[in-house]
């Protein structure tokens, strides 16, 4: 799930605005900011991305001149799309529509990213199991061929270096989705480490799919509009499960999958044939194109992580709630980067936890970094991702706290720019998820 980035200032005031003002307000808001960017977003950004609470990217979107461009750019200008640097990509922020009203629309139709900045990738060989399973902690034997699962890269401290999806096509041949704005440190680790295994005679490649778009299509309509294009029979396709097909008369791979919440799929197709793809989808009344704005929302509203505000190189998969990322068949061993020091947390356990927080009154929404107190107004955590929920028409947030606070229930209270709201721990996701799987 990807993608990632950005840290604000004022962006998260700004991101309330673009959930309540007009699009007219709105750029004289944004065109008269200078929000700080960081190039961390994370995660991952994925997928991504977007995120209103904890994000938005660094520049404004008068100037993406210098960036990076996808296949589907001059398709978002032609939109009316708010155009911002995104993990060095000129990106949609928000197109016509309010950001409210994209969330509600993907909550209800079917909707269309552009996530084509992602990192798609492969790792191949008759070595590809053991090598990729000495990076990420799933079980990749136990995994059938044409199923994926998410999972983390780790460090040597267990800490998270990326989340990332990555499908089974067959036991020599891994289709790895990372994120944008991890693509520079993720490649140079995993290449360090392929250059040792090919020196123990390791027979295993890893390739970038440089020639390749991602199209995210999301929503409880995308099945029945999807099927309009294909002759596969997309109900034999679960939740995970991963194919290659006809679609618009173009090969594509497809996955069922996404960073909404909602059923959908992720289209890897060709550079060539991308804007015809989505075009084609954009056409039926049922579809909207949508942009990172929406995107944020709708991940935090399923309690999805982006990376760089609720994981980083410091956090480890059981304080992020993902010990389910890690493969029963690999914890005895725990033999992947950092497993000793996952394998002791797993016995142990974890000083501090990843809470939803659900508020109980009115106020800004909480931001990156906003402290979480306890009722006594100690201390004990601070909010990673936060905004306003178009859905539940609430703020939530998500963060870490000390381990003794982190049960669901309890009341806690969160400062945000000096004022203090109260706040209760919430299991997630917020918004029940619709995955397609089977009955």
């Amino acid at each position: 799930m990807c993608d990632f980035l950005i840290k604000r200032n004022k962006m998260s005031h700004l991101m309330t605005l673009m959930l309540r003002r007009s699009n007219k307000a709105l750029a004289r808001a944004l065109q008269t900011s200078s929000p700080t960017a960081t190039a961390m977003m994370a995660q991952h950004a994925r997928r991504e991305m977007p995120r209103i609470g904890a994000v938005i990217a660094a520049r404004t979107y008068a100037d993406v001149s210098s960036l990076k461009r996808t296949p589907l750019y001059d398709l978002h200008v032609a939109r009316g799309g708010k155009m911002v640097d995104f993990a060095g990509y000129a990106l949609p922020i928000q197109y016509t529509d309010s950001i409210m009203e994209a969330t509600q629309h993907c909550r209800t139709n079917a909707s269309l990213f552009d996530v084509s900045h992602m990192l798609g990738s492969s790792i191949r060989g008759k070595d590809a199991t053991a090598f990729l399973e000495s990076l990420v902690v799933a079980d990749l034997k136990g995994l059938k061929d044409g199923t994926g699962t998410l999972s983390v890269m780790t460090n040597e401290k267990g800490g998270i270096i990326d989340d990332t999806v990555i499908t089974k096509v067959n036991s020599e041949d891994y289709y790895v989705v990372l994120n944008a704005g991890c693509a520079e440190k993720d490649q140079a680790h995993i290449n360090k480490h392929l250059a040792a295994a090919k020196a123990k005679g390791m027979d295993v490649e890893f390739i970038v799919h440089s020639d390749r778009s991602l199209l995210a299509f999301q929503g409880p309509k995308t099945m029945e509009v999807l099927q309009r294009l294909t002759d596969f029979d997309l109900s034999k396709l679960y939740f995970g499960m991963f194919t290659s097909m006809k679609v618009n008369g173009g090969d594509v791979w497809v996955t069922r999958t996404g960073y909404t919440g909602e059923d959908g799929f992720e289209i890897s197709v060709p550079n060539a044939n991308a804007v015809a793809l989505a075009e084609k989808l954009e056409s039926f009344p049922e579809v909207r194109m949508a942009a990172l704005g929406p995107r944020d929302s709708l991940r935090l509203e399923a309690g999805l992580c982006l990376y760089g505000n609720d994981l980083n190189e410091d956090i480890t998969p059981p304080e992020a709630g993902l010990t389910w990322t890690i493969g029963k068949a690999r914890r005895d061993k725990c033999d992947f980067t950092g497993g000793e020091v996952i394998k002791k947390q797993l016995a142990d356990g974890v000083p501090r936890r990843r809470i939803g927080l659900t508020f109980l009154a009115k106020g800004a929404p909480a931001r990156q970094h906003s402290k979480i107190l306890d009722t006594a107004g100690n201390t004990i955590g601070e909010v990673t991702s936060g905004g306003f929920s178009p859905v539940l028409q609430k703020n939530i947030a998500m963060g870490y706290v000390d381990k003794a606070f982190a049960k669901a229930g309890t009341e806690l209270v969160v400062e945000t720019r000096g004022k203090t709201t109260p706040a209760v721990a919430t299991k997630m996701p917020f918004v029940n998820t619709t995955y397609y799987k089977p009955s």
